[in-house]
């Protein structure tokens, strides 16, 4: 644990974030801020126009709206509920303005990095497309190197972000709410989740469009409530936030400020985990779509990081940082993980069921989705013949990711995230002049 520590707070540190948020600042002026065709950009992956999309034409791939889903189905998970209490409890509360302005920015970079994948993503015999950073490393810039190292990080996420996280903190809320066995939690999990990728990517894509918006109105909805209930602490968590974020000392408060360079760190490094924009994750979902516009497309995955880091870890954050003002003594002492769960156990009625139940519906949806990243990954690397194996190992890995301890999973995740993520953005500053807004 103390290595891992050493080595994320090296990666982590100021010529990453600089390199991250740099890249982020510069795509959103190189491409004239396309944020600001967000509202076009979620009416097209609801609505999409027929001559950028064969929508519903394809047995094989997806519509636009299932490659977003699949998308979200990824990246709204424990990141939003479980990474954002960590965050506040080790960057302070100033860490969630990072966050969200990793979110806002980042939108530039996951357009970026979708526009390439769909550009340089390849059709298979069967007609099915793939794509993704290492296709992009491969067909772009012709090093397949870079793409296979992209593709092993890739494959060691699914197993670790998109596995292991996702089960240890579903299992960790069903012992504290219901007192279940962690082993028949990893079990349950294993099998759901098992039934649905054993049937492919239409599989995948068809639960995620059909769940992942329901959970999440459902979600959001609670969160609302909560901040209603918090309303006369809402204006000072918002003051708290924004002094925490650029102070140079610790902030004091229900849990100390860790000034401006910690809050730099978790802010940005669990903003990425959870809308994953410099991975380069949601492209690889974007290649699987059947639309042949490569802007189009890069439009609706760019909604991805707004509804998962604007929209979500804000409320998320906000509803803890309320609950800190409103109840101090819920939070005294509370385990890095816990600020969330302290927070929803003021909501009338359902208290720690509601976030127990959210928590576990979006986590898996979480392995749903990153299943199918580490399915490319797998066919990248030796061929689709070995994908059968993959998915086996993936289902023990959801068994076993439910007994690791928290704090080395969180950890592990922070290194693999940073190792995705140099490549991607090699990719991307290599080739954005290939890249049209």
């Amino acid at each position: 644990m103390a290595i891992l520590e050493q080595i994320n707070d090296l990666m982590w540190g100021f010529p990453l974030l600089v390199l991250l948020m740099g890249t982020h600042i510069y795509f959103t002026c190189r491409l004239r801020f396309p944020q600001r065709n967000l509202f076009r950009a979620i009416r097209l992956s609801l609505f999409p126009t027929e001559d950028a999309s064969h929508a519903g034409k394809s047995k094989r791939n997806l519509s636009p709206f299932g490659a977003l889903s699949t998308t979200l189905a990824a990246t709204l998970g424990t990141g939003n509920i479980i990474g954002v209490s960590t965050a506040v409890a080790l960057g302070g509360p100033g860490a969630i303005f990072w966050c969200w302005i990793t979110g806002i920015l980042g939108m530039a970079t996951s357009y970026g990095e979708c526009y390439l994948s769909v550009l340089y993503r390849q059709k298979r015999k069967d007609g099915v497309y793939t794509g993704g950073p290492m296709y992009v490393l491969k067909n772009g810039l012709h090093n397949n190197i870079a793409g296979g190292f992209y593709a092993f990080c890739t494959l060691t996420a699914a197993f670790g972000v998109g596995c292991t996280t996702q089960a240890n903190s579903v299992t960790g809320a069903a012992v504290q709410s219901f007192g279940l066995s962690p082993h028949l939690v990893g079990i349950a999990l294993a099998a759901v989740t098992g039934a649905v990728i054993l049937g492919g990517i239409k599989s995948i894509g068809t639960l995620c469009e059909r769940t992942v918006p329901a959970i999440t109105i459902l979600y959001l909805l609670g969160c609302l409530l909560l901040l209603v209930l918090y309303r006369h602490q809402l204006a000072a968590a918002v003051i708290w936030i924004l002094k925490d974020a650029f102070s140079f000392a610790g902030f004091a408060g229900g849990v100390a400020g860790a000034g401006l360079q910690r809050a730099l760190r978790y802010g940005i490094a669990r903003g990425l985990f959870t809308n994953e924009a410099g991975i380069g994750t949601a492209a690889i979902a974007a290649a699987a779509s059947d639309t042949e516009d490569p802007a189009i497309q890069a439009y609706v995955s760019m909604t991805a990081v707004f509804w998962d880091t604007v929209v979500m870890c804000l409320l998320t954050g906000l509803v803890i940082v309320c609950n800190m003002l409103y109840d101090p003594a819920s939070t005294a002492g509370a385990a890095e993980t816990d600020l969330t769960a302290a927070a929803f156990s003021h909501l009338p009625y359902v208290g720690d069921a509601f976030l127990t139940v959210s928590l576990c519906a979006f986590a898996v949806t979480t392995l749903i989705g990153w299943s199918y990243f580490g399915e490319k990954a797998t066919e990248y690397l030796a061929g689709t013949r070995s994908i059968p194996v993959y998915k086996l190992c993936y289902i023990l890995m959801i068994y076993l990711g439910a007994i690791i301890p928290m704090r080395l999973v969180w950890e592990c995740t922070d290194l693999i995230n940073g190792f995705m993520a140099l490549p991607n953005l090699l990719a991307l500053w290599a080739l954005r002049r290939q890249i049209k807004s």
